[in-house]
């Protein structure tokens, strides 16, 4: 079996990695843009989750498959992470989920309605599995991650524009922004979570706290 390492490509094959209760499909698409997508599949009864229909449902479609889809996560109101929902909804009859701020746009520029709003405390479910949700606000005023907390080994954390390797997501120059993103991210994500947490962006490779967290100090500094 191939060890799982989060590098994917637009137009390339998916990464897959197998939890013993949870099954992590990866993809990107648009090469301009290179958005990751994001399948969830609980073991046990078969139950799926995407976050983010980026785009290109020509390749989202098809990881879906047969099984059917039970919720689509939006993690922001940017353009590019939801340029398929509209068509993976239709196809599919997913309930689509989003952060309440966030919601009103994403509806304005899909013409899907965000069937569930949630923040900080609410819960997703993939069958038997269960995502928190965690509001980060900053780079959207509704962007929310979410965690899966694997009871048989390491937290998985899901960050949307968050997070990268390297940094938090744009605030375009938003001083205030920037002071929001960096302190949510530094006390809702690396105060509580252990290093050992991998977590999943919306563009790039995947990283884990511990080898980001001995520069939080030069993101802030550095600003954004």
């Amino acid at each position: 079996m191939m060890t799982y390492t989060g590098a994917v490509t637009p137009d390339g094959a998916p990464d897959v990695r197998e939890l013993p209760r949870l099954t992590i499909t990866k993809v990107a698409v648009d090469e301009q843009m290179s958005n990751n997508a994001y399948l969830l599949r609980c073991n046990d009864t078969g139950d799926q989750v995407l976050i983010d229909a980026a785009a290109e449902p020509r390749t989202l479609l098809p990881l879906v498959g047969d099984a059917g889809l039970t919720t689509v996560v939006t993690t922001h109101r940017h353009w590019d992470h939801h340029r398929a929902l509209a068509d993976v909804v239709a196809a599919t009859g997913a309930d689509v989920v989003a952060g309440e701020p966030d919601a009103d746009a994403i509806t304005e520029q899909t013409g899907i309605e965000v069937g569930r709003r949630v923040g900080d405390g609410d819960t997703v479910g993939v069958g038997s599995c269960e995502l928190e949700v965690i509001r980060i606000t900053g780079h959207t005023p509704g962007s929310i991650c979410l965690l899966y907390r694997d009871p048989d080994g390491h937290p998985h954390l899901f960050t949307g524009d968050n997070l990268f390797p390297g940094g938090v997501g744009n605030t375009f120059g938003d001083s205030d922004a920037f002071a929001s993103l960096i302190d949510d991210v530094e006390t809702k994500l690396f105060d509580p979570l252990p290093d050992d947490t991998w977590f999943y962006p919306g563009h790039g490779d995947d990283s884990t706290l511990g080898a980001e967290r001995p520069h939080l100090q030069e993101w802030r500094e550095r600003g954004w």
